[in-house]
């Protein structure tokens, strides 16, 4: 063992000892729980951030901790290789994005190896291989078969820089969330999976996610948002059609004014025929996202169509309108407005002057306030003919059954989920496995002639897919014929590469199908670990997608992940400079010089290159947009690997965000150093004796029983709570106590040795390196620690001979004093009485009780 840590040195070595003996790659075994540990996969973009270094130690802690358990665990890794910044990059550098992503991936790959985690490599796939794609296209057209998949002419958010459709979760502020663009409605044909079918499935389901956050569940259950309400048939006036809406509240009928219908429904587009000015305003609202977050935010807009309907019940002439804030994709694309009793049916009323009438009060009798704000809650009905002072619940049945006598309703249960659009007009992704034949005749390809290679030799021109203007690609055949036929270009959402590539780790090598038994018995993934912003779109895609494994024979579980942890983010303090545009210029922490108060709070700043003051922002997630991002890369070869393990583990919990601090890194290689040497002393002075071979005094039994309470608690912390950081905490607290015992006797040492073994072994998942070397050196040469049982405690060593019992006088601590451990409630009391400094506060006075919690507490309480 060399005296100093070395860790640059010392890393790469256990590294290679690890690679050369496939120590983590692992087979089924039947005979041993199985244990499979996954981080949601990263993309290639070129570099790891600080955030993947956190997500991807937890996972490792997590699955060197089960291997030790004896388990058979599985820990692999890929790549999320589609997708945008590939071919933004490639149209900026002139570089094919096949090229650049491999490229990314062969650096990448080297930076988690660096960090020591212990990945299974021979399972490592890329989407972007055709080997795996392949499995996916044919999974489309067993889909495509079962009527799971269907093509339809959509209103879609357009981005007009990537040339590409995006979904609803992808425009923030009306914006596309990489290329900033503001995002514009077109309706082109597009490429659905009906996840509405398996809605109830995925709803349900989620009440036996007992291993996942509530806050996660909560988000699938309100986007899937499962509501029942009646469908309603409005008779259109001068027609002999009528308009239908959907509506969770028939109790608030009575109180209609007006209706809406979103710009691209039928009757707005007739009247557009008719009238210019609706065609104007049509063609404004073309240039709108069709997301909810963005029209919400929106100024109520419409226009009057000139058409009126017939109320239900009471057979009045209401007017319709065309409004801004409706969606043609949710519902019926036309809404029954109620402004006494809808928010936005309120504002849009206010604005251009239609009625407001009330129809729903108060339960307690008092009147709605609606001066300034629609009334929402539910109540009793008034101004509603022969339905006046039913509840929402009764008003609701009978509304129904009367609308249903009339034929003018259906009760329905509908979803705000919509289908899943599945295609991109973009190069980098999985071709769809598509042709089209005389006629446009739609074929999906034959099972023989998959994969639908991706070319991946290509030139740019301008933004567009090149795959559009390649007949290599776009000529073809009909499956089984000779008759000409073209392929589609739009590919598949990158969601769809990630919704199963967990089960595809599981036998990554299958040649004749999409997973085969392997998966069986590594399904399904005990725990999954990533970002809550991935709770909607990529957790809830991998659930049906999962789903529909299932029910094609692919898989047993009905759920994919069994347990979920959402780990927080990583933050950084700030710096910038605002120009006169307002345009803010961040600065890198590390080119900043600050000034502190006496509490450590940043209070100037200024930039050490020219000294003049920048302003101090929040701290917030490292990004590179707020250029306060660290290279992992600098960390490990400034400290090590395990010092940044061993920092982003003890800095905050699992589920918080971590907030930086290089101080705190330092402190953690102090750390290791400190337990370094610590260990270098002890094995220096020769092998310790037996610890069964010594009488341990009483204060060594104590040492001893500290060594044991330390194991209950990190096995507590790792295995239930996930409390990393409080469990490195008690460690610490431990190499503490054992660095003050004096190892001058065999006794002494036989302890440390004891206390150095365990702390070796709970630290092993954390900081596998260093531990590695330090268990070597302590005797264990030809015991691998990755594979060393995970330490037990003593039930004998928890036994203390003496405990310490707090002692309060009036409920403020005053003494602590020490007993043997099954001293009497008397027995405690009277060594509570009996200390002198507690005397110093019962002297003279009178003693009204004493209360005892034994082994705990004695509380005096005097006059």
């Amino acid at each position: 063992m060399q005296e100093r840590y070395n860790p640059a040195a010392l890393e790469p070595a256990v590294q290679q000892r690890w690679e050369d003996s496939r120590a983590f790659a692992v087979g089924e075994d039947t005979t041993r729980e199985k244990f499979y540990c996954l981080c949601m996969f990263p993309y290639p973009s070129g570099r790891l951030h600080m955030g993947h270094v956190r997500n991807y130690t937890i996972g490792d802690v997590i699955a060197r901790y089960q291997r030790m358990l004896g388990k058979n665990v599985l820990q692999p890794m890929g790549w999320d290789a589609f997708g945008l910044p590939a071919e933004n990059a490639a149209i900026e550098n002139n570089v094919p994005p096949a090229k650049w992503t491999r490229s990314n991936i062969d650096y990448m790959r080297g930076q988690l190896k660096r960090l020591g985690f212990s990945y299974d490599w021979e399972r490592e796939l890329a989407t972007c291989d055709a080997d795996y794609y392949r499995w996916e296209q044919w999974f489309f057209t067993r889909l495509h078969e079962k009527g799971l998949v269907y093509r339809k002419t959509a209103v879609v958010n357009w981005d007009p820089i990537d040339q590409t459709v995006l979904a609803n979760e992808q425009v923030i502020d009306g914006r596309g969330w990489r290329s900033g663009a503001l995002v514009e409605r077109r309706e082109i044909p597009q490429w659905f999976l009906r996840i509405t079918a398996y809605a109830d499935e995925l709803l349900a389901d989620l009440d036996v996610l007992e291993g996942w956050p509530e806050a996660v569940k909560t988000m699938q259950r309100n986007w899937i948002g499962r509501s029942e309400g009646l469908l309603i048939r409005f008779a259109l006036a001068d027609a002999g059609d009528h308009l239908e809406v959907y509506t969770t509240r028939p109790d608030t009928l009575h109180g209609v004014t007006y209706m809406a219908v979103a710009p691209e429904h039928p009757l707005a587009r007739a009247a557009a025929a008719r009238e210019p000015r609706v065609a104007e305003f049509l063609a404004s609202c073309a240039q709108v996202s069709t997301s909810e977050a963005v029209i919400e935010k929106l100024e109520k807009r419409g226009l009057p169509l000139g058409i009126d309907v017939v109320h239900p019940l009471t057979g009045e002439r209401v007017p319709v309108w065309v409004a801004n804030f409706v969606l043609m994709g949710y519902g019926t694309g036309a809404v029954m407005s109620v402004p006494a009793h809808d928010e936005r049916d309120y504002d849009f009323a206010k604005t251009h002057g239609l009625p407001i009438k009330p129809v729903i009060w108060p339960a307690d009798g008092s009147d709605p306030d609606i001066a300034h704000a629609a009334y929402v809650e539910k109540g009793v009905l008034k101004n509603s003919g022969r339905f006046d002072g039913l509840d929402f619940k009764g008003a609701f049945d009978a509304i129904a059954e009367e609308l249903g006598k009339k034929g003018r309703a259906d009760r329905q249960v509908q979803y705000r989920l919509r289908d899943w659009l599945v295609s991109r007009q973009r190069y980098w992704g999985c071709p769809i496995p598509v042709v089209y034949g005389p006629g446009d005749e739609l074929v999906p390809e034959s099972p023989e002639r998959l994969p639908v290679r991706l070319p991946e030799d290509v030139e740019w021109q301008g933004v567009a897919s090149p795959l559009k203007s390649m007949p290599s690609f776009l000529e073809t055949t009909v499956p089984g014929t000779t008759t000409p036929a073209r392929r589609e270009t739009d590919t598949f959402d990158t969601f769809f590469e990630s919704s199963w590539y967990f089960a595809r780790f599981c036998c990554p090598d299958a040649e004749d199908a999409m997973v085969d038994e392997r998966a069986r018995y590594w399904m399904p993934v005990d725990i999954y670990i990533g970002g809550i912003e991935h709770a909607v779109l990529h957790l809830l895609y991998a659930r049906f997608f999962h789903k529909l494994m299932r029910d094609t024979g692919l898989a047993d579980c009905n759920e994919p992940f069994t347990r979920l942890l959402t780990q927080g983010m990583v933050c950084k303090e700030t710096y910038f400079r605002e120009a006169a545009n307002g345009k803010k210029s961040y600065f890198n922490p590390a080119a900043v010089e600050t000034e502190t108060d006496e509490k450590g709070r940043v209070i100037a700043a200024r930039l050490a290159a020219d000294g003049q003051p920048v302003e101090i922002g929040p701290v917030e997630k490292m990004s590179k947009s707020k250029n306060n991002g660290i290279d992992p890369q600098v960390l490990i070869d400034l400290y090590g690997a395990d010092t940044v393990r061993l920092y982003t583990m003890f800095a905050a919990p699992p589920e918080q965000s971590l907030e930086w601090s290089d101080t705190a890194v330092e402190g953690a290689s102090r750390f290791l150093r400190s337990l370094w040497r610590m260990t270098y002393e002890h094995c220096a002075k020769g092998p310790a004796a037996p610890l069964e071979a010594t009488a341990p005094s009483p204060e060594l039994r104590e040492l001893r029983c500290r060594v044991h309470e330390t194991i209950a608690k990190v096995t507590d912390d790792v295995s239930r709570r996930y409390k990393f950081n409080t469990a490195i905490a008690a460690v610490m607290e431990l190499v503490n106590a054992l660095n003050k015992a004096a190892p001058d006797t065999p006794a002494a040492r036989a302890v440390l040795q004891e206390g150095l073994e365990v702390c070796v072994k709970l630290l092993a998942p954390i900081v596998p390196h260093c531990t590695e070397a330090l268990w070597e050196a302590l005797g264990h040469a030809d015991e691998p620690l990755s594979t060393t049982p995970w330490p037990v405690a003593d039930p004998e060593a928890l036994k203390r001979a003496e405990i310490a019992v707090v002692v309060q006088v009036n409920g403020k601590k005053r003494a602590e004093v020490r007993v043997p451990a099954d001293a009497s409630r008397e027995a405690q009391e009277a060594a509570a009485l009996a200390d002198p400094n507690v005397q110093k506060f019962t002297a003279g006075a009178q003693i009204r009780k004493v209360v005892v919690v034994p082994g705990r507490l004695v509380n005096i309480v005097v006059a």
